[in-house]
């Protein structure tokens, strides 16, 4: 390649990258446009001469070719977008299930491959692949009744097909800072819709229209979970950690054991990402090296046909593909195979490129297939990890013909410490990315994963994977599953022993919040209120200059106890990127949609003070007159008063009349926030204390018609409503009658479907900062 082909390269990986920066697409003419001035740039390369006007000439012709191929890309996807006056309506649909079913506590979760679809007997064009979920008892209704009994799924099976009824939306999720972009990974994964399959008693059944040979691989990796599933039948636990290393099944691993896993720093490898693929790659390119010139002993014709290097690193290559595509060809898996395959590709050709070259083709090349790789986490990852590893890649070092052969047990031993000498290399480099891209470091992770990721990758993989062909190895799998939690829980022990601190430390089990990067903080007398983007249900975040707290924890998504919320999804991330340390926490009241995520919070933030309506301890309770003041700024609780309390700590009003109100203020701005308190307790809080007023008011009850009572609403006279409630959500909030009072009072509102996660500050009180508009991207919802 000449040397400018390298800066094309570079230009192109510029461009898509820009490109990723749109917050609306271009038309198709321009990125066509592009596309045509950067080839015709190409060509006049050619004639020519002087460097400097290569080099620009050949940055600009890449620019314009990856900003303009990722852009005719995104316009072309686009165009197969769910119509929008087919959200929430019935449609019979019938296609085939193309991936491994997730199961969960509250169903089945699957990707769905449509053939044909009709709406009241007249067909309609869906988006080709639909995300939808079949989830069994208690569901929300749109109409009537707040929940409605759903038939259980029979157990699906990847390629079979089906014909459901169905109730789809465009992708939808939450959105707020070092959040989670659910709609970018649904765009990337190639789903335009998601849905669920109607089955309640009134719905027509679904029906099973038989399998198929399509999909054969998920066939098979479905298959694989079962058996591994009976065979380990006495530790479900390790049986879903052995599916989730062998099929990328993670939905398999318990809850508390994905607790375990993040504690202890060793979670990602529990799941089949990048890096894993690497590492499997690296130590499939040693084995198959050394198996090859074994032997040679035995037929020397073998290296003459392919020498070593070539058959270590396409050896390696190959069976890196083969286990990505048995655990679920994700993207990840995808990228990181199509890498490996670029560099070792290049290192086995005869002309040798400089590293840097080596690694800017594989970049291009991803990029190329999958140019949103750009804004994950794990992209970066993997390439800091491919270039560690490939430094020293096995397939390139060769014996020295005239040197003594050692005896075995010393190259067993060098390679055990070569082995740990490169995951050291490669922990301790992936550290400053780790921080860099997360905002934080796990300490005894880096102790952990020295020893971990070789049990993991060494003998807990491939015991699972052979399990396949033995099954008996599954369960010495499990037991070595079970050895790896027995050292994390006796490392915590180690901590807190009164041993010397060298012992100690060996079992050090301390989060260190090492941040690059510290996020502002309001300065003294000043306050910030950040009203989460969790759905339906409610979580802010109020911060001084020293001090934080949190006013309710989110919902907990689904019935049953063990569902999935809000404080481990959304909030739990959120603090710990923040590096906020709470000093207290107020739940307003007992209902799932405000307290559902706080064990997940008090889980990480054991040192909170908590306050609530419903909890038996008296100084844990909220109760009119509690006052304190942090940095210049006052806090105050407003209501229940303490008669509305009976002797044993339960409420004598209803679950939303109950609901802590909390006012925060500067002397000079200040905030309201009333849970779902219910209208007539707003007029006599109203009528107690004309006089207050409020520059922002989270809107009670979500908006709901039964309070944001006129009286409230003119004594308070916010500048800002803000309103947390559900994407299409099944009450109807925000209540039109509701929105209709804040307009004719002039008051600004905002509503999380359409804002995101909504900053504001005392200090800016004009403002309010919506995170879907200011970190806008062309795959986002339009709100």
């Amino acid at each position: 390649m000449r040397h400018w082909g390298f800066v094309v390269l570079l230009g192109w990986v510029w461009g898509a990258a820009l490109q990723l920066q749109q917050a609306d697409l271009s038309p198709m003419a321009l990125y066509g446009a592009a596309l045509a001035t950067g080839l015709c740039a190409l060509g006049v390369l050619r004639w020519v001469r002087r460097l400097a006007p290569v080099l620009v000439m050949a940055l600009l012709a890449g620019v314009l070719l990856g900003w303009g191929l990722t852009g005719a890309r995104a316009v072309h996807f686009a165009a197969d977008a769910l119509e929008p006056t087919l959200q929430g309506t019935d449609i019979e649909v019938t296609g085939r299930i193309a991936s491994l079913p997730q199961r969960s506590a509250q169903g089945e979760r699957f990707d769905f491959v449509v053939e044909s679809a009709s709406r009241a007997g007249q067909p309609v064009q869906l988006p080709p692949r639909l995300q939808l979920g079949w989830y069994a008892g208690a569901s929300a209704q749109p109409q009537g009744a707040l929940w409605g009994l759903n038939a259980a799924s029979p157990g699906l099976r990847a390629a079979d097909r089906w014909r459901f009824t169905v109730r789809l939306r465009s992708p939808h999720g939450n959105l707020n800072p070092h959040g989670f972009d659910r709609e970018r990974w649904l765009w990337e994964q190639g789903i335009q819709a998601t849905g669920y399959v109607r089955s309640g008693p009134r719905d027509p059944l679904p029906q099973w229209l038989g399998a198929t040979w399509w999909h054969p691989l998920d066939r098979l990796r479905q298959a694989v979970a079962e058996r591994i599933e009976a065979q380990v039948a006495s530790d479900p636990r390790s049986a879903g950690v052995l599916a989730a290393l062998v099929v990328g099944d993670q939905s398999a691993i318990d809850r508390a054991d994905w607790d375990l896993f993040r504690a202890t720093g060793v979670a990602h490898l529990m799941s089949i990402s990048g890096l894993h693929v690497t590492l499997f790659a690296w130590l499939a390119t040693g084995l198959v090296g050394a198996l090859w010139r074994r032997l040679a002993h035995f037929w020397p014709r073998a290296l003459l046909a392919l020498p070593a290097p070539w058959a270590a690193g396409l050896g390696g290559v190959a069976l890196a593909t083969a286990y990505a595509l048995f655990s679920g060809w994700g993207v990840p898996a995808q990228r990181t195979v199509l890498m490996l395959a670029v560099v070792v590709g290049l290192r086995l050709s005869v002309r040798q490129w400089p590293w840097l070259c080596v690694w800017l083709l594989a970049m291009a090349v991803v990029v190329l297939l999958d140019p949103w790789a750009l804004l994950q986490a794990g992209f970066w990852l993997s390439f800091v990890a491919v270039g560690i590893l490939f430094a020293t890649d096995p397939a390139r070092r060769s014996l020295d013909a005239g040197a003594q052969r050692p005896s075995w047990m010393r190259r067993a031993l060098k390679a055990l410490a070569g082995l740990f000498r490169e995951q050291g290399v490669v922990t301790v480099a992936l550290t400053p990315l780790t921080l860099l891209l997360f905002g934080q470091v796990s300490v005894v992770g880096l102790v952990a994963n020295l020893a971990a990721i070789p049990w993991v990758t060494l003998l807990v993989t491939p015991l699972a994977l052979l399990g396949v062909i033995v099954p008996p190895l599954w369960d010495l799998a499990a037991w070595a599953v079970q050895a790896l939690a027995l050292a994390a829980v006796l490392g915590g022990v180690l901590l807190v022993l009164r041993m010397p601190w060298a012992v100690r430390l060996a079992g050090l089990m301390l989060l260190w919040p090492a941040l690059l990067y510290v996020p502002p903080r309001p300065a003294g007398g000043e306050f910030e209120l950040m009203a989460l983007d969790v759905g339906q249900g409610s979580a802010v975040l109020l911060r001084t200059a020293t001090h934080s707290l949190l006013y309710d924890t989110g919902p907990r998504y689904g019935p049953q106890p063990d569902a999935a919320d809000a404080g481990d999804r959304v909030v739990v991330p959120l603090l710990r990127a923040l590096g906020e340390r709470l000093d207290a926490v107020v739940v307003s009241h007992r209902d799932s949609d405000h307290a559902g995520g706080a064990a997940a919070v008090q889980a990480a933030q054991p040192q909170a003070r908590w306050l609530s309506s419903f909890d038996p301890q008296a100084e844990r309770r909220c109760v009119a007159g509690q006052r304190w003041q942090w940095d210049g700024v006052d806090f105050e609780v407003l209501h229940p008063q303490p008669d509305d309390y009976a002797e044993d700590g339960t409420g004598r009003l209803s679950s939303n009349a109950m609901s802590c109100v909390l006012r925060v203020s500067n002397g000079t701005h200040s905030a309201w926030l009333a849970g779902d308190l219910d209208a007539a307790h707003e007029v006599r809080l109203a009528l107690a204390r004309p006089g207050l007023r409020a520059t922002l008011m989270l809107a009670p009850h979500h908006g709901s018609h039964t309070s944001s009572s006129p009286v409230l609403l003119n004594t308070l006279q916010p500048r800002w409503v803000l309103v947390q409630s559900g994407y299409r959500n099944r009450f109807g909030h925000p209540a039109p009658a509701v929105l209709e009072r804040y307009a004719q009072r002039g008051m600004a509102w905002r509503n999380s479907p359409e804002c995101g996660a909504a900053t504001w500050r005392s200090e800016a009180p004009e403002a309010v900062v919506c995170q879907r508009e200011a970190g806008r991207r062309y795959w986002h919802h339009p709100g």
